[in-house]
């Protein structure tokens, strides 16, 4: 089952990417932390590009540290609970996945949910320090689109507390590595957002959808059939 959970966890870090809320934002916020203007990134030049790169580094570390923090806490704090509790765990963590994938759906409402919550953070003489402070604000806020992915991962880490630190540090590599990404090609990235952008009013729908599958999964305890398919197909051929 950890090997299924950790895989969703990465997946569900690039998904988070992709984020409508997010996305769009992403290349002219990464020159705002980097100090870049727009006319160096269209000059393309190469100091500019490595300076953007560096602190988009900086700003994946930060959020990295808090999300692996918090799957060190989940872990110590829930793993010695007995199996009778992690049921009902798993149980209580479906039944909020499947609220949060509904919340997509725009099927239920839920309004303290579409509340924005943001550190707000100033920005020091150096940029490679500010970058790392956002990054760690970026994982301690809440944005609705973003935010609803990221509790369902925490979730079902609350209910797999065992491979807590490795769930959320996948969440962490799937969504830095289209960051990086994008903070090392930010002039490609930018034209590859602008072409995408009219397909991003069907995330909300097809995550919701994601989010209520996965939810009845581990509602029933289902997740651990997941690893058994790979072994079926290979006993197929």
């Amino acid at each position: 089952m950890a090997e299924v959970t950790i895989l969703i966890a990465f997946v569900a870090g690039l998904v988070s990417f992709l984020s409508p809320c997010i996305l769009p934002l992403i290349p002219a916020f990464i020159a705002y932390l980097s100090g870049t203007s727009l006319n160096e990134l269209k000059q393309n030049k190469a100091k500019a590009r490595l300076h953007i790169f560096t602190n988009t580094v900086f700003f994946v570390l930060g959020f990295a540290v808090v999300f692996s923090l918090i799957g060190v806490l989940l872990n110590s704090v829930l793993q010695s609970i007995a199996y009778d509790l992690r049921i009902w765990l798993s149980r209580i963590g479906g039944i909020i996945i499947i609220g949060f994938g509904l919340y997509l759906l725009g099927i239920l409402k839920l309004p303290f949910l579409d509340v924005e919550h943001k550190i707000k953070v100033k920005k020091f003489k150096y940029s490679y320090p500010t970058s790392f402070v956002f990054g760690v604000a970026f994982a301690a806020g809440w944005t609705p689109c973003i935010g609803v992915i990221l509790g369902s991962i925490l979730t079902l880490a609350i209910t797999s507390p065992g491979v807590a630190f490795n769930l959320l540090l996948a969440y962490s590599i799937g969504l830095g590595i289209p960051f990086l990404l994008t903070g090392a090609f930010i002039a490609q990235a930018s034209s590859f957002i602008q072409k995408i952008g009219p397909a991003l009013r069907y995330f909300n729908i097809v995550m919701g959808v994601v989010l209520i599958i996965l939810g009845i999964l581990v509602f029933t305890n289902q997740l651990p059939q997941l690893a058994s398919f790979p072994l079926a197909f290979e006993l197929l051929q």
